[in-house]
Formats: structure tokens, sequence, C-alpha cells
């Protein structure tokens, strides 16, 4: 149950071009500790529950549990999350042996794109598409639990 990923900034849109899915998804936090989140999402038909503990020192590697929940109980859940409901287009891009999913925010979020990919090892060599930008690996401020309370909109340059 421990997640290994890896997260960057999109520089380009050309990831749309190789995008294999495309997907709407609605997220809420119900609790945003910074040992550890819970999370409710939804996506198409399909909802889930999360718990994401504290990174590590890398910023790379943490504890996530998720279970899939019935769709009318996640948008009852939805209701009563923190402040911040994020929303969100996910691309699916196939690159070598791994899965690449860039994220582009919508509302106050807008304008943000991040790339992450999952690995089995921290060290774990993949292969980098052009498109990939800047690593935020472990920058909170990146984090959607984050980016709910503190919407990159309001960031200064």
């Amino acid at each position: 149950m421990i997640e290994i990923e890896r997260k960057f900034l999109v520089s380009t849109q050309a990831y749309m071009k190789e995008a294999i899915s495309k997907r709407q998804i609605r997220q809420g936090f119900l609790n945003t500790h910074k040992k550890r989140t819970v999370r409710v999402r939804t996506s198409d038909n399909i909802a889930y529950l999360t718990v994401k503990g504290k990174s590590g020192p890398s910023g790379i590697s943490r504890f996530e549990w998720e279970q899939e929940i019935e769709f009318h109980d996640a948008e009852a859940l939805l209701k009563i999350c923190e402040k911040g409901v994020i929303e969100k287009t996910r691309y699916k891009i196939s690159m070598g042996k791994h899965v690449f999913e860039v994220d582009e925010f919508h509302g106050g979020n807008q304008g943000l794109v991040v790339a992450e990919v999952e690995l089995n090892s921290e060290d774990e060599k993949f292969e980098k598409p052009d498109w990939l930008g800047k690593e935020v690996t472990g920058d909170v401020k990146y984090y959607n639990s984050q980016l709910s309370n503190n919407p990159y909109k309001k960031w200064k340059s």
C-alpha cells in the first residue's frame, strides 16, 4: 500500500495528441491533516475513497489506501468536504512501460497542468516525454489537498 510516484509540471499541450484516454474528475477532501488526507473522488460513474499518509523524505513514496465506493455515497460525501472541491480533466499517456497521468485543472486551479508517473521503486528509470517540464515531486503546494485550500490562481508569481 505504498504509492511511489513522481510529479512534473507540463510544458506544452503535446500530451493531448498522445492521450489514450480522457476523463473528468471531481474530488474533495474530508480531511487535510499534514500527516494524512482523506479524499473522495468521482469519475464517470465510478467513485473512490482514498486515505494518503505523509510523504517520506524524498517526497516520492507515501502510504495510500483506496476503496471503490457507491457513486451516490461519494456524491453525498462531496457535499460535506472541506472547501475547494477540485475539478480536472485527466489524460492517460502510455510512454514506454509506464503510463503518465496528466491533470489539467479547472476552476480556481485553471492554468495548472501536472503529470504524474507511478513507479515500482524510487530509483526506477523511466522515459520522459518532451512535454514534461520541471519536477515538483515532494513540493506540497502541488498536492491536490493543498490546491483545494490554496488554488493555483491565487499564487503570486
